[in-house]
């Protein structure tokens, strides 16, 4: 501790023996920083406050039907790239700044003031910003912030309509490329359907249910057959017991024409009877209706015979008794061939529904696989079914919100104080700058004077020359100072006294004529 106090000593003992050299550089920093300070030019600055109002009423009104983009992270993209450099040179022409500039470096060195000169800087609440920019021009000053205010406008309204040109673009590029998707996925499953219509499931039950189906089916007919056929079977021993009336039939005659029956034809012949006799009692013969009806019933007549002839001759000569008009033979053979049409019915629904049983258990192994790959069908065009959807209804939404941004402002630009150059220079604060001045050359002239103590060291006692020499020192003798050396080394403490002095009262004058004149704040 001691060593480092005599160190400490010593080098102010050094400093104050040449004081003078650093009286004079102080002088002569101070008074080339205070010539500096008055050639700076002064600078204007231009600012200006836009208030970014992002809550709009249509918000909450087209929730859900369009998309809603975070207007908050696009404003925040739009502040930190604002100063971005391509936007830097779209500035410079807009606001003819790069008229005089005569090389490339040149133009970089301005965009380069520009990004660090420009600032932008929320102005303590939320979507309020202020745009300000220096320069000794006001009303370039001016112009740099009107256009960077444009800019900050325009760059995010149109980020918007960018983003959503291109999120349609996209969409509408995907929505052709599903709609061939689909249309490939509905040719698979139709063909597919197409190659195996026996074996589809079209009835919304699986395979193994229709099989089920279909042996009950079966199962009931066979029922139905039995019944039928006892009942036939009962009406052909009916009718094999009963005895044909009438004389025709006991000699073994044909019978008359008149005698046999026939339900049809004799339901319309003696239909055209009444309808004759009722003509007869308002026409004559010759009337054409009456004309007309007596030849119908003589061709009914006519084919009735044909029709007994032909009957008669297909039946067995035991048979021909049925053809009499014996009313209880007539209708059991009448139900008796209604029974034989039944059983015939039922045997054929029967033939079809076996058929149909055997197929079908024969595919029983390929039905799980058709199944399986059908699902699997139906699974691939169900995927691309919803995407398509989707896509579609993405689409709606984004041209719902294109068509909001261009018929209304989701974000609202509320310029609060558009661009204004301040009267009064804002830089340099030549009053807060020049006490730093005046500090910097006192502090330049004390390093001046150890400097010149290190390169014209003086010794000051036995030690420090001993150190110096490197020999030992013997004794020392003592300077009695005179009252006239005495007198001389008071008037040097004055006089460099008086130059500090100096120094700090010109200064103090110029930083008061400095806080009259036109005070900074």
């Amino acid at each position: 501790m001691d060593e480092l106090l005599r160190q400490v000593t010593t080098a102010l003992r050094g400093m104050w023996q040449r004081r003078w050299w650093g009286l004079a550089i102080a002088w002569v920093g101070a008074v080339a920083g205070a010539v500096a300070l008055v050639l700076m030019p002064d600078k204007y600055e231009a600012s200006a406050r836009v208030f970014v109002d992002s809550d709009s009423i249509l918000k909450p009104l087209m929730q859900g039907l369009t998309v809603q983009p975070n207007i908050q992270q696009q404003i925040s993209i739009v502040t930190r790239t604002l100063l971005s450099r391509p936007n830097m040179e779209k500035l410079v022409r807009t606001t003819d700044l790069d008229l005089g500039l005569r090389t490339a470096g040149d133009k970089d060195k301005l965009i380069d003031d520009l990004i660090d000169t420009i600032k932008l800087r929320s102005a303590g609440q939320n979507n309020l910003y202020t745009l300000s920019y220096r320069d000794t021009q006001p009303e370039k000053a001016r112009r740099v912030v009107q256009s960077l205010l444009s800019m900050f406008v325009e760059s995010s309204l149109g980020d918007s309509r960018k983003d959503a040109d291109t999120a349609r673009r996209f969409i509408e590029d995907q929505i052709q490329a599903y709609e061939k998707k689909l249309a490939e996925a509905e040719n698979r499953v139709k063909e597919f359907k197409l190659r195996n219509m026996g074996l589809m499931n079209t009835d919304g039950r699986d395979f193994f249910a229709r099989m089920g189906t279909i042996s009950e089916h079966i199962g009931r007919v066979r029922l139905e057959l039995r019944a039928a056929e006892q009942s036939r079977d009962a009406l052909k021993r009916e009718l094999e017991g009963a005895t044909p009336a009438g004389a025709s039939a006991a000699s073994g005659e044909p019978p008359a024409l008149d005698e046999v029956v026939i339900p049809e034809m004799d339901g319309r012949i003696q239909a055209l009877k009444q309808n004759l006799d009722e003509m007869l009692r308002r026409y004559t013969e010759q009337h054409p209706d009456v004309v007309n009806t007596r030849r119908i019933i003589a061709e009914l007549e006519e084919e009735k015979r044909k029709e007994v002839e032909v009957r008669r001759q297909k039946m067995k000569p035991s048979d021909r008794g049925m053809l009499t008009g014996n009313p209880v033979a007539q209708q059991l053979r009448i139900a008796f061939a209604e029974a034989e049409a039944k059983v015939a019915s039922l045997r054929a629904q029967l033939a079809e529904y076996e058929a149909r049983f055997n197929q079908a258990r024969a595919n029983t192994q390929r039905v799980p696989e058709i199944e399986a790959e059908l699902a699997a069908l139906n699974r691939d065009y169900e995927i691309q079914k919803r995407n398509y959807e989707q896509l579609v209804s993405r689409r709606e939404s984004v041209q719902l919100a294109g068509e909001l941004d261009s018929t209304a402002a989701v974000v609202d630009f509320r310029i609060i104080d558009p661009p204004r150059v301040s009267p009064k220079p804002v830089a340099p604060n030549r009053l807060l700058i020049l006490p730093g001045v005046l500090a910097a050359a006192l502090a330049l002239g004390a390093v001046a004077s150890f400097l010149v103590s290190l390169i014209l060291p003086t010794v000051h006692d036995g030690r420090s020359l001993r150190e110096v020499s490197g020999r030992p020192v013997l004794g020392s003798v003592s300077l009695l100072p005179s009252p006239a050396l005495i007198r001389r080394a008071r008037l040097a403490s004055y006089g460099f006294a008086g130059g500090v002095s100096a120094l700090v009262a010109v200064y103090g004058v110029g930083i008061a004529w400095l806080a009259l004149r036109a005070p900074i704040g």
